[in-house]
């Protein structure tokens, strides 16, 4: 890169019979962009031209035919699926799951093989992406093989960040999940990536409870006293600035999420809820603990929408500034 503050960013372009492509048509119709990106789609240059035609944007698409030669100024498309794609809008199909997952191993081989700087991905659909390659209920769990390192799911946007010890797994599994030894791991990853990715030299962070009020006192269970209290207990007197386990029900409406770097949620629905409500359509999910950068939008396909021109691109940009962010901070630690 001749110039640090510009990135060149490989963007995996989900199921196509979703918003994915859409929102980075959209966002990229902003040629400010490219003062920030080189960007390189992995997906058909002739479905992202007819797309940007279909719905009347204006956004400039080049060919690419070699990653090693990205045309600046310009939304560079490299196929990844040799046949344009037959859109079936708003309908989860093999065919939109192949599309995806072709798209997506194209984009992490070129992370891997430092190709790109970052990866932003546009939505999957979690079912019709299974595959005997891709047996993952998400992309965090694909990219955690992928790459080196250990995923933690981290929802960031301006004011608030939720991290998750558990993600995708089902309800009933979430409490034998919550290990001494996982909530330590999380925690320390958490941790890591607030001093590594966001350049907080001593990051303070919020655990949320396991039950209801945290147990009241072993009343609504015993696993915030048996597990959760002696551990942060323990790494605050190690020196670490951790606290709670605070009961999520009051914690995000009383605005003590403001008081931490970060928060630690138990599961997903516990930690998500609160995030979207706060900060959707500007938050991003950013696959931390890994070797790479990878960021998203913070939802999903949107099947319900999709093909209408109604998408909004506002998190698919936001993901893009936070891959960009991370990337450099990343850069600047390597050289202090």
């Amino acid at each position: 890169m001749s110039d640090i503050s510009k990135i060149s960013v490989g963007i995996s372009a989900g199921d196509p019979n979703g918003i994915g492509i859409e929102i980075i048509l959209k966002a990229f119709q902003d040629k400010r962009l490219f003062t920030f990106f080189t960007p390189v789609v992995f997906a058909n240059s002739d479905n992202l031209i007819n797309e940007k035609n279909r719905l009347d944007l204006q956004t400039s698409i080049f060919s690419l035919k070699n990653l090693k030669t990205p045309k600046q100024g310009q939304l560079n498309v490299i196929n990844t699926w040799k046949n344009t794609f037959e859109f079936n809008y708003g309908k989860a199909e093999p065919a939109g799951g192949d599309a995806a997952l072709s798209s997506l191993e194209a984009a992490t081989a070129a992370l891997k093989s430092n190709q790109i700087d970052a990866l932003v991905t546009a939505p999957i659909h979690k079912k019709n992406i299974q595959t005997n390659a891709f047996q993952f209920p998400g992309h965090t769990y694909y990219l955690n093989q992928q790459l080196e390192g250990e995923s933690l799911m981290f929802m960031i946007s301006e004011n608030l960040r939720v991290a998750l010890v558990t993600d995708h797994i089902p309800l009933k599994d979430v409490v034998n999940s919550l290990t001494e030894e996982e909530v330590t791991k999380k925690i320390k990853l958490l941790s890591k990536s607030l001093i590594q990715d966001f350049g907080i030299s001593r990051p303070k962070i919020a655990v949320l409870g396991i039950n209801p009020h945290t147990g009241d006192q072993g009343v609504i269970g015993t696993e915030d006293d048996k597990v959760l209290r002696p551990l942060i207990q323990k790494l605050f007197q190690k020196g670490d600035l951790v606290f709670g386990p605070f009961p999520a029900d009051g914690f995000f409406g009383s605005q003590s999420f403001s008081n931490y770097d970060a928060v630690l949620a138990m599961y997903h629905d516990q930690g998500l809820i609160p995030f979207k409500t706060l900060s959707f359509g500007k938050g991003v999910n950013f696959t931390a603990g890994l070797n790479r950068v990878r960021t998203s939008p913070d939802h999903g396909t949107a099947f319900d929408i999709a093909g209408q021109g109604k998408a909004d691109s506002s998190s698919f940009v936001e993901a893009l500034f936070a891959a960009r962010s991370i990337f450099l901070q990343r850069k600047e630690l390597e050289t202090t």
